[in-house]
Order: structure tokens, then C-alpha cells, then sequence
């Protein structure tokens, strides 16, 4: 089979929420292989906590490449405490002119309970209006969901869950398996 004929990993859907003094990131556990379920369970929302400090992620994309990027991410959360933003900035330069970082092929979504940011490859830091973002193959769907339910009594992980749900419905790279992570 040519690379170019290579089916590709495809999907996962990750969601962040601010809402009431509370952030929550919410992620599926399906890796796709083509038209094929490899695994149902996967663990794509993670917490560090680097010298103490509290940061919750999510990732899309290759899972090498995004555990790369989480180790990066917390050596510089180590060497920057408690400045989530400047991380972020550095991660994303360093992204986007290192020879290596650039052929990474991943998303994060990243909050210390503050902020709330996506991290591309693109050197993109973006702090979404409306205090939502969502990324991955059903990230439009979770992202227009939560949107909906942003002006309801609910809290942000019960948002979260939600939207979640519904991208899970539309989806068929997206299942129902989540893992969740709040930071208040």
C-alpha cells in the first residue's frame, strides 16, 4: 500500500468549558484506523502539574505527537510557574520553527483555571470567545452544542457532557467513553 493510500488515524473530539469559577476539558477514547475501531478506551484529557502548578489538557491528533507536546508543554510550565499564557506562546514558537516540532501533526486544548487556550502548529495561542473550544474530527459538533447550552442553568461539566454526547452522535470517529478533567 502507498503512503499516500494509507487510511490515516482519524478522530477524537475534545471539549473546554469555562463557566462559574470552574474549567472543565471533557475527550472521547475512540482511535479510528480507517473505517476500523482500534481502541475505545483511549485517555487523550490529562492533568500536570508542573512544580505544583495545576494544568488540564486535551489533545487531538497523533498520540505521539501529542505526548510530545505535553512534555514540552510542562517543561516550560517549569520553567515559567503559574504563566500558562507564556507556555503556551513559547510551545507554539518553538512549534513552529523547530525542524522536528513542525512535522507534529496534534491540537491542545490547555486551562490552569483561568485561562482557557488552543495550542496549534500553526504557532496559533487562541483564547476562544464565548468561553468555549472544542478540537478534533467532532469538534465543530461539540463546539455548536455547547454553545447552545452555554446560556442554561447547567454548570461547565455538565456542558461539557452534553455537548460531548451529541458529538458522539454525529461523529463516527467520536464515542461516548470520556474522560474529564476540572480545574476550579
Amino acid at each position: 500500500m502507498a503512503e499516500n493510500e494509507f487510511p490515516g488515524w482519524h478522530g477524537t473530539t475534545i471539549i473546554g468549558v469555562r463557566k462559574g469559577g470552574q474549567v472543565v476539558i471533557a475527550g472521547d477514547g475512540q482511535v479510528s484506523l480507517g473505517q476500523t475501531v482500534i481502541k475505545g478506551t483511549a485517555r487523550k484529557v490529562r492533568r500536570l502539574s508542573p512544580g505544583g502548578d495545576d494544568v488540564i489538557c486535551g489533545f487531538a491528533g497523533s498520540t505521539a505527537d501529542a505526548f510530545t507536546l505535553l512534555e514540552r508543554l510542562e517543561k516550560k510550565l517549569e520553567a515559567t510557574p503559574g504563566q500558562l499564557a507564556r507556555a503556551s506562546v513559547e510551545l507554539a514558537k518553538d512549534w513552529r520553527t523547530d525542524k522536528y516540532l513542525q512535522k507534529l501533526e496534534a491540537m491542545l486544548i490547555v486551562s490552569d483555571g483561568k485561562d482557557l487556550f488552543v495550542i496549534t502548529g500553526a504557532g496559533d495561542v487562541l483564547e476562544p470567545e464565548h468561553d468555549i473550544a472544542a478540537i478534533g474530527s467532532g469538534g465543530n459538533f461539540a463546539l455548536a452544542a455547547g454553545r447552545a447550552l452555554m446560556d442554561s442553568d447547567h454548570d461547565a461539566e455538565t456542558i461539557a457532557r452534553k455537548a460531548m454526547a451529541i458529538a458522539a452522535d454525529i461523529c463516527v470517529y467520536t464515542n461516548g467513553n470520556l474522560t474529564v478533567e476540572k480545574i476550579s
